[in-house]
């Protein structure tokens, strides 16, 4: 493996590890604002208990991805320090106000964790919101970073040095409103999937009590709803993101749909596999003029093809297939969603087989995320801020990466692994109540110690 090879794979492993928390850290909160609010306008202690036990998965994933964000911070200036000598100059800003944005999440989230149930129903929304709201910006922020490097602007290029940098024009790049629009309801969606599989899995065992039969049927409710609704905004999302690559990356569209040559009435074609020797998509379905209508709104709008640029700016083709990927997954979490909804209508007892689906689409959302962002950053190749400075340009030329990359690997697998672990012990050592009595007798036994069950 090259050394540019390397450094691209050790900061992409480092982003994937640190993906899957922060999607999580983002969304959770969300949930414990609805469970809060459910809690007081129903007075059922369900959606207290499920804020509680969500909490403590929040706060331990909190603790982790703190640790995977510094090793990105620090993989960002010892991989790529042509890039941040460039951004650093353009787009530090966001980076500095993220970290007030995490004290707001850091102080609430505590406050909402040691006050408990000494707290109002009031208070603990309140401190609930801030905690989303503080996570949310986190996000967000960083994700303007990326957002700028899709659509670079705020700068002038001279010589392969900026001059005349407008950080805040910088910051409200063109591709920002969807692409952080994209990041937010996306996390929405796969944690509300994610916390609707536990639940269906817990209906799915057939030694539950009834008690918890009817805790689990709750949480599935809202989480599905959360999820459902989501997914059906990150589709629309999605369509407004892909008339934005067709107007500002339209390599990335093109390389994304095997569009090989300028065209009206252009095709979408599903499925398939790229060929660079034949250009064309071997195996793929074609739906005539539908690509033309999603990029332009017109079907028989013109979309520019990969044979308008260089073959050198070319994106690597297997994109199509992460592409097709990520749509599929988004696709069938919404069926999942409709089915579901429509047994909830008419009141019917939800089926063993759509349980089940919906334990697969909780591992699939997550999946999904990760493979939008492997998409998002691989079709940008070969460049790092597109158009201007290319990935082999702003890599280091330090030696060592391979040991990074053996060290780093291992310091991922142990955290993965000693995460699933602390949460594994955690609700082994606090399951479930088996029915409202138990129930009761913990949280009275919490607050005389004067914790939050």
């Amino acid at each position: 493996m090259s050394h540019l090879m390397m450094a691209r794979a050790l900061f992409g492993i480092t982003l994937g590890y640190h993906i899957g928390y922060a999607t999580i850290s983002v969304g959770a909160p969300m949930l414990i604002v609805i469970a809060e609010i459910l809690a007081a306008r129903t007075g059922q202690e369900e959606y207290r208990l499920f804020a509680k036990r969500v909490t403590m998965v929040l706060v331990l994933l909190v603790g982790v991805g703190l640790v995977t964000g510094t090793t990105v911070a620090v993989m960002l200036s010892v991989l790529w320090p042509g890039f941040m000598k460039t951004v650093g100059q353009v787009i530090n800003l966001p980076f500095q106000i993220e970290v007030f944005a995490f004290m707001l999440e850091s102080l609430f989230l505590a406050i909402y964790l040691y006050g408990g149930d000494r707290l109002s129903a009031r208070a603990r929304i309140l401190s609930g919101a801030l905690v989303s709201l503080g996570s949310g910006l986190s996000a967000l922020l960083i994700t303007d970073v990326n957002a700028f490097m899709n659509t670079p602007v705020g700068f002038q290029w001279t010589n392969g040095h900026v001059t005349n940098a407008n950080p805040w024009r910088a910051m409200l790049n063109p591709a920002m409103p969807t692409e952080l629009t994209h990041v937010l309801v996306s996390a929405y969606m796969t944690v509300g999937f994610l916390f609707a599989a536990m639940a269906a899995k817990g209906l799915l065992n057939r030694d539950s009590t009834p008690w918890q039969r009817a805790y689990y049927a709750k949480v599935l409710r809202f989480t599905m709803a959360l999820g459902g609704v989501m997914a059906v905004a990150t589709a629309v999302v999605g369509d407004a993101s892909g008339k934005f690559l067709a107007r500002y990356q339209p390599e990335k569209l093109a390389a994304a749909e095997g569009l090989f040559q300028t065209t009206k009435h252009a095709p979408l074609v599903i499925g398939g596999i790229t060929d660079a020797r034949t250009h064309q998509v071997v195996g793929g379905i074609a739906v005539p003029d539908l690509l033309s209508f999603l990029a332009t709104g017109n079907f028989s709008g013109q979309v520019t093809g990969l044979d308008a640029f260089s073959q050198s700016t070319w994106p690597p083709l297997f994109v199509h297939v992460l592409f097709d990927g990520m749509v599929a997954i988004g696709s069938f979490a919404i069926a999942v969603g409709a089915l579901y909804a429509i047994y909830l209508w008419r009141k019917k007892m939800t089926p063993r087989w759509l349980l089940w689906a919906i334990v697969v689409t909780g591992m699939l959302s997550m999946a999904g995320i990760e493979d939008g962002w492997i998409f998002a950053e691989i079709a940008r190749q070969p460049w790092m801020i597109y158009g201007y400075l290319r990935v082999s340009q702003a890599v280091t030329a330090a030696n060592g990466i391979s040991w990074m990359f053996a060290g780093f690997l291992s310091l991922y697998t142990v955290l993965l692994a000693g995460t699933i672990w602390a949460l594994r012990v955690y609700f082994r050592k606090h399951p479930l109540p088996s029915d409202g009595a138990q129930n009761d007798r913990i949280q009275v036994a919490a607050k005389k110690r004067g914790v939050s069950a």
